[in-house]
């Protein structure tokens, strides 16, 4: 009988505005879906020929793939560039007259800057007249903000697993996408390479060659029209267009902004002491080879146990720990746990 990793629903806060937010949610350090937050007129009018008509002919570079999983290890997608206004046409459409591998290819745009080797995306500038329809969710200080990524992508897409380095909403603008989220505590079971992880099908795993994954914990949720979800940094997550659909994410740093690498413009590189941490220890892997097996092993045992006895953070894992696979939500509840709000949780 295959084995399948624990899920729990990500919980929905409505009647949320900056205090709330920044009291009783940011805090946990947890995802939560917010629903009922302004997000400007863009909800009425994002439609296909909108955003043709607004987004014009300029050009952007887009993910081809002839399939909708995408895969970063055997690189199953090709770059491309096309008019913004060609490019919605396609995406929204399940068979294409033109393509570039097949007709039922798969179309992804994750809007870059217009020097994008240095400056990060901004709605606000690469699409100014979308922009205008935009609301920016006002749950952080205006100069920890980092980029305004505009996102849309074919029906059936799917984003392979990642992490980002700083924290970020979510905005569903239009369609509905499914999101699986994994805490930073499963790390050691999502098989990484860099800030992604191998495992492409999170839905039916190869348990054999990947056998922790079954441990990690799944969070979930469906995002509909207008929904927000709160991505804490370093939560891994996994998105599945179940429509043809249009996003925006809002990055912010939650670091001070020295934390960051100044030549990031895609707000993915590791904080800097991190990335020395990690040169640090590569280093410490290269002496550990001058040794025989044996004193390798029991050396690295001893590094991991300083680590672990050093760097772990316990706090974290009880945060996580919080979320209960079983638990359901209700307005009872969320009055008696927060009193000091009209917060209501749903499942």
């Amino acid at each position: 009988m295959m084995q399948h990793p624990e899920k729990v629903s990500v919980p929905v806060y409505t009647a949320v505005d900056r205090e709330i937010f920044l009291r009783e949610i940011y805090p946990m350090r947890t995802p939560a879906v917010l629903r009922g937050v302004s997000l400007g007129s863009c909800l009425d009018k994002w439609t296909v020929d909108y955003l043709r008509e607004k987004g014009g002919d300029r050009e952007v570079k887009v993910h081809v793939s002839s399939v909708p999983q995408m895969d970063f290890l055997r690189k199953n997608f090709l770059y491309r560039t096309l008019p913004f206004d060609v490019f919605v046409q396609r995406a929204a459409e399940a068979k294409h007259s033109d393509f570039f591998i097949s007709e039922e290819e798969s179309y992804y745009l994750r809007s870059l800057g217009d020097d994008p080797r240095r400056e990060p995306a901004d709605l606000r500038k690469q699409f100014p007249g979308l922009a205008e329809d935009f609301s920016t969710p006002e749950f952080f200080e205006p100069e920890q903000f980092f980029s305004c990524v505009f996102r849309i992508s074919s029906c059936g897409l799917q984003l392979w697993t990642h992490y980002d380095v700083m924290d970020n909403l979510l905005a569903q603008v239009s369609g509905r996408k499914r999101v699986v989220l994994y805490s930073p505590q499963d790390a050691e079971n999502l098989y990484l390479s860099g800030d992604k992880s191998e495992v492409l099908d999170i839905d039916s795993p190869d348990l054999k060659q990947y056998p922790r994954f079954v441990k990690a914990r799944r969070y979930e949720c469906v995002l509909e029209p207008g929904d927000l979800l709160f991505i804490p940094a370093l939560w891994f997550h996994n998105t599945l267009a179940l429509q043809f659909g249009v996003g925006v994410n809002v990055f912010w740093r939650h670091l001070k902004a020295e934390s960051y690498d100044k030549k990031d413009p895609y707000g993915n590189k590791d904080p800097v002491a991190a990335a020395r941490a990690m040169q640090v220890l590569e280093r410490a892997l290269q002496a550990l080879e001058e040794l025989p097996p044996d004193y390798r092993d029991f050396y690295a045992r001893r590094m991991v146990l300083r680590i672990q006895s050093c760097a772990y953070s316990r706090k974290s894992e009880v945060a996580v720990q919080g979320f209960s696979p079983t638990e359901t939500l209700t307005a009872s509840d969320s009055e008696t746990s927060v009193p000091s709000s009209q917060i209501t949780h749903q499942d």
